[in-house]
């Protein structure tokens, strides 16, 4: 392999990195690594591909058509370049899982881009730069060596920026669980858990840097195994960070819920009581087609022994509307699930063909139109619920950490402990810090509020 660049020195003239970022926050994280990776070699972010040295589109391919949303970004990125003088030495490079899935076929297809790099080989970007900028060598990067990636970040000159006091935390990538829908386990490849001692460093780097809450990511992240005590353990080693307030995780997988984990969401006070938790139907035949290996009774009485730990538990869902064979029978028991047990927030998308998943070649399909009208129905369901959970909090006195400035003088928006926007005015100096407020108004997207105390302070 190529060795990479010496990081330029402070003098260097700042280079220009766009990135555009699609899907998930893994890809919002790998994002930020990715702009960490390249900040010593002279990179600065800026908000526009114009002008831009490098622009980087890390994607994502669970959707139908994502592929081809990435092939449009690239075209518009080439007219540019012939167009605008600033932008003719831009370098193009395609990041993240449809990279993974189509690496060299872009290439082929999109003579535009000069380099791909698959999500678990971000950390060679360097190296890449160098290869392309010399029109030689190998320019496609998809290796699956999760643990060298982090290893390699680790070693790194530039340690990561912090960008307000919430962020990401990676903690774990791939996963086995192989839905029929689902190219995650394709693209990103089997379930692999970062060492403990690893994340707590990054958790004590980013506390350092004023960073109050801590969002554990992972394609499955309560499969995550690299602590003693699983997931659960690791959170109660990141509340005693000093700094850190809030710790969330997402996305969970039903089977993985182990007990430790649920007893943990009553006695870790930084745990915060929301939870995201995919159940995809409330059919037993669809949830057995897409080998989600859970029936919805055992959901429903999952949920029931996490409200049991945490009564004020917020729960957050994702839903497939129209997965093949999906009878309006079925679709019924979906919307039964709903109504027990009540979301506080949820996705929900028609079910999308993805090119080598085993449901895609499956031969009774659905209607497109007959999906549209379920989906309509079930997200009419979903939307009374969460309207109906942000009415509760009203004339509630919450804790909201400001992450940043409103649209008014004076203004701040915060979250709750439960994710919800929350807005506040006269909190404007308050940003990074966690303050009592009192919700007296809820918004279509948010809630509103006033300040009933002051900040919560960092511990010494």
């Amino acid at each position: 392999m190529t060795a990479s660049p010496e990081p330029q020195g402070e003098s260097a003239p700042e280079k220009r990195l766009f990135i555009k970022t699609y899907g998930c926050q893994m890809n919002v994280y790998d994002s930020e690594r990715m702009a960490d990776v390249l900040r010593p070699l002279g990179y600065g972010l800026v908000d526009s591909p114009v002008g831009a040295d490098l622009v980087v589109l890390n994607t994502c391919h669970i959707r139908e058509k994502a592929a081809e949303k990435v092939y449009s970004e690239i075209g518009r990125l080439k007219e540019l370049k012939a167009e605008d003088p600033a932008s003719a030495g831009m370098t193009i490079a395609v990041a993240g899982c449809v990279a993974q899935a189509e690496g060299e076929e872009l290439m082929l297809r999109a003579p535009a881009v000069d380099f791909v790099v698959g999500p678990q080989a971000y950390h060679n970007l360097p190296a890449l730069l160098a290869r392309s900028s010399r029109a030689r060598g190998d320019r496609v990067s998809a290796d699956f060596a999760v643990e060298d990636k982090f290893e390699a970040l680790a070693g790194r000159k530039a340690a990561r920026k912090a960008d307000g006091p919430a962020a990401f935390l990676t903690v774990q990538e791939g996963c086995d669980k192989f839905c029929t829908f689902c190219v995650v386990p394709y693209t990103r490849g089997a379930e692999v858990s970062r060492p403990a001692a690893a994340i707590l460093d990054e958790a004590r780097a980013l506390a350092d840097q004023g960073v109050r809450e801590v969002t554990l990511l992972g394609q499955n992240v309560n499969a995550y195994d690299g602590a003693d005590g699983g997931l659960a353990g690791l959170i109660r080693a990141l509340a005693s960070v000093a700094g850190l307030d809030r710790i969330r995780y997402t996305t969970s997988h039903p089977r993985d819920m182990s007990e430790d984990l649920i007893a943990a969401h009553g006695e870790v006070e930084a745990l915060m009581p929301y939870l995201h938790l995919p159940v995809q139907s409330g059919s037993d035949r669809v949830l057995k087609a897409m080998n989600r290996a859970h029936t919805a009774e055992a959901y429903v009485r999952l949920i029931e022994r996490i409200r049991a730990a945490r009564p004020d538990m917020a729960i957050s869902g994702d839903f497939i509307v129209g997965f093949p064979g999906e009878t309006e029978a079925d679709f019924a028991a979906t919307l039964e699930l709903i109504g027990e047990v009540r979301y506080a927030s949820a996705f929900s998308f028609k079910y999308s063909r993805r090119p080598g998943t085993p449901a895609a070649s499956a031969p009774d399909q659905i209607d497109e139109a007959v999906k549209a009208e379920r989906l309509a129905r079930l997200q009419a369901l979903l939307e009374d619920q969460r309207q109906a959970f942000n009415a509760s909090t009203v004339g509630r006195t919450v804790p909201v950490l400001f992450e940043r400035k409103g649209r008014r003088a004076g203004q701040a928006i915060g979250r709750s402990p439960y994710l919800q926007a929350v807005y506040a005015e006269g909190a404007e100096p308050l940003i990074g810090t966690i303050a009592a407020v009192e919700i007296d108004a809820r918004q279509p997207n948010s809630l509103s509020g006033r300040l009933v105390s002051a900040p919560v302070p960092e511990p010494a």
